[in-house]
């Protein structure tokens, strides 16, 4: 063994710890704040931790990576270099996803509603509403429509609202 491979264990557990570290702290939040699943109170204070201290973490833990990678790719062999580019990518993509709201790509806002009147509506009796009422105009939103959008923007008597679910 030359003295060039001597820190070449050291090197590879640091590059894999600051690799997952970066890639945990996004996917671990994704994982944990999804849409119609419950979220327990110490899950999601994790999940609310990680996001909020994740873009300097990302971004330190990428740095760190990539110097490393730039230490241990030349000795690596060709499926170690393929290995590699595979979790550079998984720490970039990480490192560039933290800083984004991925969140309001999940529940877009309904802005231009279309409504029916009572009579003429096709809602099933047990379908379930959200009710908005201002002096004599109301409006109801469909449940099954505002779980896939959770914000719907409206103006109901001339007040404009913006109903969540």
């Amino acid at each position: 063994m030359d003295s060039s491979s001597h820190g070449q264990p050291f090197s590879w557990a640091i590059f894999l710890i600051s690799a997952l570290t970066a890639i945990s702290c996004f996917f671990i939040p994704a994982f944990i704040i999804r849409p119609f699943r419950h979220q327990g109170a110490a899950a999601l204070n994790l999940a609310m931790d990680l996001r909020q201290r994740a873009p300097g973490i990302t971004l330190a833990a990428a740095l760190v990576s990539l110097l490393l990678v730039l230490v241990l790719w030349p000795a690596a062999g060709r499926w170690r270099r393929i290995g590699i580019g595979m979790v550079m990518l998984l720490v970039a993509f990480s490192a560039v996803m933290s800083r984004l709201n991925y969140f309001e790509w999940m529940f877009h806002p309904i802005d231009s509603a279309q409504f029916q009147a009572e009579a003429d509506s096709k809602l099933d009796k047990s379908e379930m509403i959200i009710a908005v009422r201002y002096g004599d105009d109301a409006r109801a939103y469909p449940i099954s429509q505002m779980a896939y959008h959770h914000i719907f923007n409206d103006v109901v008597a001339g007040v404009p609202v913006a109903v969540t679910y």
